[in-house]
């Protein structure tokens, strides 16, 4: 097979295009095997390779090439692809924030003893993440291997604080699931960008540590550009292998809208639970949301339908990493994804033996349409009060386990659509600074959840 063939069947195009642009340097790649990464090892060594990872979760070997031998070890007869190993960015987008939240710890649903594992630039011991008891029950750095909590971004931190900060240093700031443990992955670094390998790392320690430290759920507030199917793409791989693992595995949409097709990977993924961000407008009525501008939007490369749901995403306030007591604020798809999980949190509290496809499931069956696309909102706004089978008249408390299997999940009856109404992203926003004289408008947004 000639060289022009070699690559167009084994070799990405951004690899090929860094080879034909002369570069003398190694090319970071994910070189995947066509039987075990023992049977490629040899070759990647004999090429001169310099192996950085061996990632069983997708048969691959991650390491670094030098250009000239790229065609060499494509031609190998047990490769059976050689993938660019892509930047990942945090999914944050550059707005101010406030918190959102909920309520329903004050009866009892907190997220007690449910590991969360975030996935990102670290975890600061915030004191809402330490006190009275630290919750950040395990750190693994992937970046600087550091063996002690930090976070040098403060992404994950804040993010960390959305789904499980507790109000210690201030109530109004609780998070969603104020009692569940945080387990730090630290894959992106002080600028808040990663390397695809790095996280696919992170993903195979995670599955390997998920009994010790009860992880039932994995937050990745980042994204790649989706260049391929899910099918082939490294990240969305990973985190289907992660699902199969038993792991719920919930991720940023992006903040690339409103342009269609803008769905990063790994949230291109039909196994995991896609998140978008919603701007609440700070009312307590849904009639005025509406998918923030910078949301992304489907379909995926594929032709899905993501995101799968949204959540409030705009004026998030929540931990910050510049002292024990701080908090910021901030806006993203990567705001609104700990809301999801924080949410699953809950869920796995109430009937901790539920698959991820159950979970998925009832998030969706659950959420409030809009009035958008199921390519601009999914099945709509996430509602906490539905998710848990909350009803106004019953109360049911955390040791009241739903018995049901996996299979037969007793879901709430969904709310009645809206009708379709035109667009809202561009409209002027509604003054509501009257109601400062009522009540602490930050604590607005909180009580969206429970309408």
């Amino acid at each position: 097979m000639n060289i022009r063939k070699v690559r167009a069947q084994f070799v990405h195009p951004v690899v090929v295009a860094r080879m034909s642009a002369g570069t003398k340097e190694y090319i970071p790649a994910i070189i995947y095997s066509n039987g075990t990464c023992d049977h490629i090892k040899d070759c990647i060594l004999d090429a001169g390779g310099k192996i950085k990872y061996h990632i069983p979760l997708i048969n691959a070997i991650v390491a670094d090439i030098p250009a000239k031998e790229i065609d060499h070890v494509a031609a190998h007869n047990m490769i059976q692809f050689i993938n660019h190993d892509a930047k990942v960015f945090k999914c944050m987008d550059n707005a101010s924030l406030a918190v959102a939240g909920h309520l329903v710890h004050d009866i009892g649903y907190t997220g007690k003893d449910v590991g969360i594992a975030v996935l990102d630039t670290g975890v600061y011991p915030h004191d809402d993440l330490v006190k009275p008891a630290n919750r950040i029950i395990a750190f693994k750095d992937f970046v600087n291997n550091k063996t002690y909590p930090y976070d040098d971004d403060g992404h994950g931190t804040h993010v960390a604080g959305i789904a499980a900060g507790n109000g210690y240093a201030n109530r109004k700031y609780k998070g969603i699931a104020p009692d569940a443990n945080i387990i730090g992955v630290k894959v992106l670094d002080e600028t808040g960008s990663g390397s695809t390998s790095d996280i696919l790392a992170g993903l195979q320690w995670v599955i390997d540590n998920k009994d010790k430290y009860n992880i039932k759920i994995v937050n990745m507030s980042l994204g790649s550009p989706a260049d391929k199917t899910y099918r082939e793409d490294p990240l969305a791989k990973g985190a289907a292998e992660a699902v199969k693992n038993g792991l719920t595995v919930i991720v940023a949409a992006g903040n690339n809208g409103p342009n269609p097709r803008s769905i990063t990977s790994p949230g291109i993924s039909p196994s995991v639970i896609t998140v978008g961000a919603v701007d609440d407008n700070r009312t307590t009525s849904y009639e005025d949301d509406f998918v923030a501008d910078f949301s992304s939007r489907g379909p995926t490369p594929a032709g899905l339908a993501k995101p799968n749901v949204v959540a409030p995403g705009v004026d998030i306030m929540s931990l910050s990493n510049k002292g024990h007591a701080a908090y910021v604020s901030h806006s993203g798809t990567s705001m609104a994804t700990p809301m999801v999980s924080g949410t699953a949190a809950l869920l796995y509290q109430k009937e901790p033996n539920l698959s991820p496809l159950a979970v998925n499931t009832r998030l969706s069956n659950t959420a409030i349409n809009i009035g958008d696309s199921i390519y601009t909102e999914g099945a709509g706004i996430l509602n906490i009060k539905g998710v848990l089978d909350i009803g106004d008249e019953t109360v049911p408390r955390p040791d009241d386990h739903n018995k049901d299997d996996d299979n037969n999940v007793s879901l709430p009856p969904r709310r009645p659509r809206r009708p379709n109404r035109p667009n809202n992203s561009n409209r002027p926003k509604k003054d509501w600074s009257f109601l400062s004289n009522l009540l602490d408008p930050s604590l607005l947004p909180l009580l969206l959840l429970f309408l």
